[in-house]
């Protein structure tokens, strides 16, 4: 009995002091990230010619292996990067929808982890016990429109039965070609995605798939669940309370379901969204931890030790998040006031090369909206909504516009200016909406799907402006304030 007791001790003192190195290892990670920052990709609209001289790169390093595994619909390869001589395969693929590129980014932060001299201790287990594959943007032609689908408008993600895209094909390909242990289905989701209950956007969310209806946990499954429960705790740390659990309902057409089903333990990332982090940099950086911290526990094979049960206590997703929600506003509709709250958010629209985006503000839910959360949260109780008015002086070009003082134009109640001549641009850097000459003043309109465009008056006095979905403080900076519109 006591030969029991001290095995069971000897057992657990290991296990903490492997967990205790895992965490050392991940707190040093997240200090020395911008050391292996992949400076060229800053923007979330990145293309296949973006990614192409890094694959380049790896291809010519000794220490990777570069395989050309398929291509897209309109031509771009799909390329696997490889590093390390384990018997346990680990394949990671992102961008399946071309619109979801942040686990792309993280991917080229890890190969440049990979390729440096840092860690050395921790990366000679890694590679001994693993083989990394990494598949970075596996749906170029999305990326290249920045778009969901596929250039055959097919979701890739839909496509693990009939198999009917190249992509898909690939994916299958490979991931039955390794036939790997873990497999890493990289993602972006909505930012407007939040901790269930909670204000918190769900800035990571993590996903173990089913492989059936019933939802069964098996030996595959629930060590996705395990690996999950590891790298939830790691997150906390990083942005607590800002992590979700991703519906695992059955769909038999997606690949995490199918893939789980084929073998290999899924594990779902997410990327949502984090304040002030509008091309998703930091929750980039948390994705570089997550997975590395995920590989690390994978290579020690201490995740073997971590309750399943664990996996059921991180928050489900809920979607009760809006980029600005106002509320206890006074709305005076056919001279009685009402009370209400608005919910509004902005949409990006790309410009032609799809390279860069403004945004286009829209109301999409009011009344009471006391269960909801926003980014940004103004309690507007005193506030009544005013309509701006027609500054009286035609601006003849965008160069008389640029000398206006937009703010002091605000606080005296206008809220649009005419322009004789128009820029090709529909979109303004000041808080200020633009009309052709043509054009009538908009209407004050305070419904659904309506841009939000108006003053907030206290007592007679213009002390806040909405701006196309911007909350703008009239005595002070609005350093978030991306742009006006401008219509034509």
């Amino acid at each position: 009995m006591k030969l029991r007791i001290l095995l069971i001790t000897i057992i657990l003192l290991s296990t903490e002091l492997m967990l205790g190195q895992s965490e050392e290892m991940t707190s040093e990670l997240y200090k020395t990230y911008e050391k292996f920052k992949e400076v060229s990709l800053d923007k979330r609209r990145i293309k296949h010619t973006n990614i192409k001289p890094l694959v380049d790169k790896f291809h010519k390093n000794s220490k990777f292996t570069v395989n050309k595994v398929g291509q897209s619909i309109e031509g771009r390869d799909l390329n696997l990067i490889s590093i390390g001589k384990g018997k346990t395969n680990v394949f990671l693929w992102s961008q399946m929808h071309g619109d979801e590129p942040t686990a792309t980014q993280a991917i080229f932060d890890i190969l440049n982890f990979l390729d440096s001299d840092d860690f050395s201790k921790e990366k000679k287990k890694i590679l001994k016990k693993l083989t990394l594959h990494f598949l970075p943007m596996l749906n170029p032609d999305g990326a290249e429109v920045f778009t969901r689908r596929n250039a055959l408008g097919v979701d890739i993600n839909r496509d693990a039965l009939r198999l009917q895209s190249p992509e898909g094909k690939t994916l299958k390909r490979v991931r039955d070609s390794l036939n790997a242990e873990f497999g890493f289905n990289l993602h972006d989701q909505s930012t407007y995605y939040n901790a269930e209950r909670t204000d918190k956007p769900a800035t990571i969310s993590y996903l173990a798939p089913a492989y059936n209806y019933e939802k069964e946990i098996n030996d595959v499954r629930a060590n996705a669940m395990k690996v999950i429960v590891y790298m939830n705790s790691i997150i906390q740390k990083y942005a607590p309370g800002q992590v979700g659990r991703y519906s695992d309902d059955f769909e038999p057409r997606a690949f995490g379901d199918n893939i789980t089903k084929w073998g290999t333990s899924a594990i779902l990332i997410e990327s949502g969204g984090y304040l002030n982090d509008v091309e998703k940099q930091e929750i980039r950086k948390l994705n570089y931890v997550s997975i590395l911290s995920a590989i690390y526990t994978i290579a020690n094979g201490d995740y073997n030790d971590i309750a399943v049960e664990d996996y059921n206590k991180i928050p489900q997703n809920d979607r009760k998040l809006f980029n600005l929600k106002i509320k206890n506003l006074t709305y005076e509709l056919n001279g009685k006031p009402y009370k209400i709250d608005l919910g509004i958010n902005r949409i990006e629209v790309d410009n032609r090369e799809n390279t860069d985006f403004y945004n286009v503000g829209r109301i999409v839910d009011l009344g009471d909206l006391s269960t909801y959360y926003g980014y940004e949260t103004f309690d507007a109780e005193g506030y009544k909504i005013v309509a701006g008015t027609l500054y009286p002086t035609m601006i003849a070009s965008s160069t008389s516009y640029e000398r206006l003082n937009a703010l002091s134009m605000l606080k005296k109640g206008y809220g649009y200016v005419k322009m004789a001549k128009l820029p090709d641009v529909r979109y303004t850097s000041k808080p200020m909406t633009v009309l052709k000459v043509t054009k009538a003043t908009p209407k004050l309109d305070v419904n659904v799907g309506r841009n939000p465009t108006f003053l907030l008056q206290k007592n007679g006095v213009n002390e806040y402006a909405v701006v196309n979905g911007y909350l703008i403080n009239l005595n002070g900076e609005n350093p978030n304030f991306k742009n006006g519109l401008i219509y034509k």
